[in-house]
């Protein structure tokens, strides 16, 4: 059991869809939630003005070093030191391989990816010294099964799942967990493009006979956060409605 009385968690990617949906739970949990994204919504400014406080909002790019450092410095001098971590922020641009702009991927890799791993390090610094921590990157089914289209996207996701299992066990001795969560295709603004066709063939490929949504993952992620999954690191789960199987 973690000794975190003060308990503050930062949410990349907290304006809107899953990011929020986090946001949101987490500080109906009792957290202090600090979150970000490169614009604001009528819904993070709605969830700040009913928090009482617990909820801080920044614009930053993830991407960008500068930015990022000044958030942390905010939030440190906000709420204390950071205890939990979401890495929701990402972007997908879907299209052939051979068809997609160097821009385009090299955006995927930087926020998907590289902007992941520097939150994290930013993070875990300070869980380190507290001697506990709970880290979640949500990835996707995407970098578990092959699909066509979002080869680019997929690398980046599969990336995640790979510094999961292999952070998990350089910060295991110091108290700090690290898990994945893949969700599978939810009612988002990342699915908003799909013809009812498309949508109809995947909920008949899903064995629940739905799309997720974002409720079904923030679950997951808050369970994965908490001392009820106290002996759970390294693994990524799936939450796909059995898509994958």
């Amino acid at each position: 059991m973690t000794q975190d009385t003060n308990k503050v968690a930062v949410v990349s990617g907290g304006s809107k869809g899953l990011g929020f949906s986090i946001c949101e739970r987490l500080a109906d949990e009792g957290y202090r939630v600090a979150t970000f994204s490169r614009k604001g919504s009528e819904a993070i400014d709605g969830l700040i003005a009913r928090s009482e406080g617990r909820v801080y909002w920044q614009s930053v790019d993830i991407a960008d070093a500068t930015q990022l450092a000044d958030f942390m410095r905010n939030v440190r001098e906000r709420f204390g030191r950071v205890g939990y971590l979401v890495n929701c922020a990402g972007i997908a641009n879907e299209g052939l391989l051979t068809m997609m702009k160097p821009r385009e991927i090299s955006r995927m890799l930087e926020v998907n990816v590289t902007g992941a791993i520097a939150l994290t390090q930013a993070c875990s610094k300070q869980m380190m010294v507290g001697g506990f921590g709970s880290i979640v990157n949500v990835s996707s089914v995407v970098g578990v099964r092959g699909f066509k289209g979002v080869a680019a996207y997929s690398a980046t996701k599969a990336a995640l799942d790979g510094f999961t299992r292999s952070l998990s066990k350089e910060l295991g001795s110091v108290g700090v967990r690290v898990n994945a969560v893949a969700p599978g295709f939810m009612e988002t603004d990342m699915t908003s493009e799909l013809t009812p066709q498309q949508k109809a063939r995947i909920v008949r490929q899903t064995p629940l006979g739905r799309l997720g949504n974002v409720d079904d993952v923030s679950s997951v992620v808050s369970f994965l956060l908490s001392d009820a999954s106290a002996f759970m690191t390294g693994q990524t789960f799936v939450v796909d409605g059995g898509l994958t199987v």
